[in-house]
């Protein structure tokens, strides 16, 4: 008798690109490692129609936050950032979400759950101890070193962490240790499956083969992107400049209407950010974890122009750290960096460049998803939870009339 497929539900957001972006590294990473023994899912679950509103929305009011009143989204980020502050979000999540968790386990009946964004764990831990349901879940931190508390569940049966930093945070919040492996965030697969050289892929792309790549990743919620690369562009430097937008028209269609004086290769949208990644030597770009965890593992270097206080914060100490790019606050360190990079026949890039690849982790989503794949071939069970625990829950929601209809029906 043929072996039924296991069903992987892969959770996502779309608060950023980060989330989604890891989430579909994954998907690919199991589609790689064996198609014919998985079905998987990847859904939002913000997206659903009983999800209130105040969520729902929180994907797109994210950037404008942070855009408008960054030190009071810092100061927010870092008062929250705290177990009795967490410990109410959690219970705000678990009412707010117990509808929509019911449902989508009903729906997609999965064999375990992989989870990209943290207010996920404490509804689906919830549904998952009331319903009795031994459904594991693990999940995936996508930040490189400051990470918040609510990533950090110890209900949760695995945490996949991207370095030891965020694993020593964990253990300091209560995680149990067993719980933990430091494996990477998930790239997509294809950065570790490249093999043709950067000549070979700007070939292919319709580049210059032998003229320096600076790619540019970027819209106009990223400060000083456009005045950036006008600079660049009128530096005395030898290089040809690859820029996307990101999917924003607006800003597309104004460095569109330039006469650029270097050649400008100008895109609104790409689906081979990894080709673009390796046949590049440079990146110019924003502090996100996804981003800045992909170039890594191209082996690419990175001149970041943008840091979200807070979580984005650690991402761009990582960088530095590791000696792979750097951070810059204002034009003129952006264009005295770039300069150290580019003279003396690009030396110091070449050496940056090796610094990213010793720090880079190309075939993190691949060992993911060996790791999910041998729990489920274990059968590893989650332990039933505590009996405090689910009378704690079942309170909880009677309180808020949420438990009235599942008892009824």
């Amino acid at each position: 008798m043929e072996n039924q497929k296991k069903n992987i539900l892969i959770l996502t957001a779309d608060a950023g690109f980060g989330h989604r972006s890891a989430a579909i590294a994954l998907k690919s990473a199991f589609e790689e490692l064996n198609p014919d023994l998985f079905s998987i899912s990847l859904i939002n679950p913000l997206d659903n129609k009983k999800t209130p509103n105040f969520l729902t929305e929180s994907q797109s009011e994210y950037d404008k936050w942070v855009r408008n009143v960054p030190e009071l989204y810092k100061f927010g980020y870092e008062l929250s950032d705290a177990s009795i502050p967490v410990t109410i979000l959690e219970t705000i999540l678990v009412v707010s979400l117990f509808e929509v968790f019911h449902e989508i386990i009903e729906e997609y009946n999965p064999d375990i759950v992989i989870n990209t964004y943290p207010l996920y764990q404490a509804p689906f831990v919830a549904v998952r101890s009331l319903q009795k349901k031994n459904i594991p879940m693990v999940t995936i931190v996508t930040d490189l070193a400051t990470v918040h508390q609510i990533w950090f569940n110890e209900k949760v049966d695995w945490l996949i962490v991207p370095t030891e930093i965020v694993r020593d945070d964990a253990i300091e919040t209560g995680v149990d240790p067993e719980k933990i492996s430091v494996i990477g965030i998930p790239v997509n697969p294809m950065i570790f499956l490249i093999q043709e050289t950067k000549h070979e892929l700007r070939k292919t792309l319709g580049w210059d083969e032998n003229l320096t790549c600076i790619l540019a990743v970027g819209s106009k919620r990223i400060e000083h992107f456009k005045e950036n690369l006008t600079i660049l562009d009128h530096s005395g430097f030898s290089f040809q400049l690859i820029i996307v937008t990101g999917k924003d028209k607006n800003l597309f269609d104004e460095l569109n209407t330039l006469e650029w004086h270097h050649k400008v290769f100008l895109y609104e949208f790409v689906d081979k950010m990894p080709e673009f990644m390796k046949a590049s030597d440079l990146l110019i770009a924003k502090a996100g974890g996804l981003i800045v965890t992909e170039a890594l593992a191209s082996g690419l270097p990175i001149i970041l122009i943008d840091v979200i206080p807070g979580q984005e914060t650690g991402n761009a100490q990582y960088v530095l750290d590791g000696n792979a790019g750097f951070w810059v606050k204002n034009s003129l360190e952006f264009i005295e960096n770039f300069g150290d990079l580019m003279v003396d026949g690009n030396k110091n890039l070449i050496v940056t460049q090796d610094n990213a690849k010793k720090i880079g982790k190309p075939s993190s989503a691949t060992q993911i998803a060996r790791f999910v794949n041998d729990k489920l071939e274990s059968n590893e069970s989650s332990p039933p939870p505590k009996v405090e625990f689910i009378q704690k829950i079942e309170n909880l929601l009677y309180e808020n009339r949420i438990l009235e209809k599942f008892k009824e029906n």
